[in-house]
């Protein structure tokens, strides 16, 4: 888990022709001011011959800064790659490389781990992109363990996201893994965004209707995560048998009842380790988890380290 208390430094690679969108994605998350919310990314771009970049926009951006801005830079960030079998020139790649050797983490937006790829960071990794991408990058990087139906993949020094809408996904888990699950809400509450989508879900996610039921079910569950609620009574409140929340799950948020549910729970307990002092235990008990031991079984399956060590991550010890 990362952790920087001091100003981060976000630098997006960009190319001819750049997409303005998976730009605009960084950008947002990462160089975004916004009244009331803490500011712990200082966001910029480079390109390898300073000037003039066209975009898919079909404008130009000015960009001032060429390949020495990544010698500083925390996270290089790559948002989009096109066309995908645009050659990496011997100057990217060695400033790529550079960068990841001092400890920078790599990030890329969907078409851009075609790039990354032609690195060698990835070989013998797992990484994502665009699902009609996919099989090109498997048959293109057969060293890389091609994941065709996730939103993205952090391995922590390097990451790899999805279409272009995934790469939100990606943006918001970095600033999740940064600066805990409380400060990634406030940011996506401000992009009007859902908080959270694990990486692991398929990357088919129809839209729901503007009528969908769903969301009046999870805002009830969400207020009463400390009850023993059951798939049974998730389903009771819609009126429909479990079998049909399963599949209305299935179809609309990509995962099951009792998935969500649990996710909502270690949510919210990473919540209240970040902003309380109360004991496990009792943040248990508050998320329905029961207990310190269920709690902490839970935790580590799905953050990756103990509620202990991620409160002192955040909170210092």
């Amino acid at each position: 888990m990362g952790y920087f208390p001091a100003m981060h430094r976000v630098t997006a690679l960009v190319r001819p022709v750049q997409s303005t969108f998976e730009l605009g994605i960084a950008a947002e998350v990462f160089g975004t001011e916004r009244a009331g919310v803490p500011r712990y990314y200082d966001f910029d771009i480079c390109t390898e011959k300073p000037g003039p970049v066209p975009t898919t926009a079909g404008y130009a951006i000015s960009v001032t800064r060429g390949l020495s801005a990544l010698a500083a830079a925390d996270t290089v960030l790559i948002p989009g790659w096109t066309p995908v079998d645009a050659p990496l020139s011997a100057p990217v790649r060695r400033a790529l490389l550079r960068a990841h050797a001092r400890g920078a983490r790599l990030v890329t937006i969907c078409s851009g781990v075609f790039a990354l790829a032609r690195t060698g960071l990835l070989d013998g990794r797992s990484a994502t992109t665009h699902w009609a991408c996919a099989a090109r990058l498997q048959e293109e990087f057969p060293r890389i363990r091609v994941e065709a139906d996730v939103l993205y993949v952090d391995h922590g020094d390097v990451a790899t996201s999805a279409g272009a809408g995934a790469g939100i996904d990606l943006c918001l888990h970095l600033v999740r893994r940064d600066h805990g699950a409380a400060h990634a809400a406030l940011v996506a509450r401000h992009m009007v965004m859902p908080p959270h989508r694990d990486g692991g879900q398929a990357q088919f996610v129809p839209a729901p209707s503007p009528s969908d039921e769903l969301d009046g079910l999870l805002e009830w569950a969400g207020a009463r995560l400390g009850t023993p609620l059951s798939v049974g009574e998730l389903a009771a409140y819609l009126s429909v048998s479990p079998r049909t929340l399963a599949r209305r799950f299935a179809d609309r948020l990509g995962t099951t009842p009792g998935g969500w549910l649990l996710t909502r729970r270690v949510t919210e307990a990473r919540t209240l380790l970040e902003e309380t002092d109360l004991p496990v235990e009792v943040i248990a008990a508050r998320v329905g988890l029961t207990s310190a031991v269920n709690l902490r079984r839970r935790f580590r399956a799905q953050v990756g380290t103990t509620p202990g060590a991620y409160r002192r991550a955040f909170r210092g010890s």
